[in-house]
């Protein structure tokens, strides 16, 4: 993680249960200190500078680091590194995502069970609702 003044940040689908939860659970203020969370739905003006600058929030969610993001697979990638190996749900994320191949071949399937499962619950897409 590169050193900067500002907080890394996460930017995510408030209104995905699975998505709040695993920004939650991936314990990275206990790995890297002070990061903060940002529900993409919250009206936060980095999250319009992200989708100005073409991340499509509906397709995945982002890390802001300093001047570098990840974002969708890269993203769920590089939080698997940087987070604790603590707990029984850090260790399986760790498992899985550590690796850049599988978390580009998995995240296809992560979105279509996020789309669903928002379409179900009757969710707006983000660009609807920004």
């Amino acid at each position: 993680m590169t050193e900067s003044k500002d907080p890394a940040y996460i930017v995510y689908d408030g209104d995905c249960p699975f998505c709040s939860r695993y920004v939650r659970m991936i314990r990275l203020r206990e790995a890297i200190g002070n990061v903060e969370l940002i529900d993409a739905r919250s009206g936060d003006p980095r999250v319009q500078a992200l989708m100005d600058r073409g991340y499509d929030l509906d397709e995945g969610m982002a890390l802001v680091d300093g001047e570098r993001i990840y974002w969708g697979d890269d993203c769920i990638n590089r939080l698997a590194l940087m987070s604790t190996a603590s707990g029984a749900f850090n260790r399986m994320n760790a498992l899985i995502f550590r690796s850049a191949t599988a978390s580009r071949l998995l995240y296809p399937v992560l979105k279509a069970g996020r789309r669903g499962v928002l379409t179900l619950l009757g969710r707006k897409k983000i660009r609807d609702t920004i």
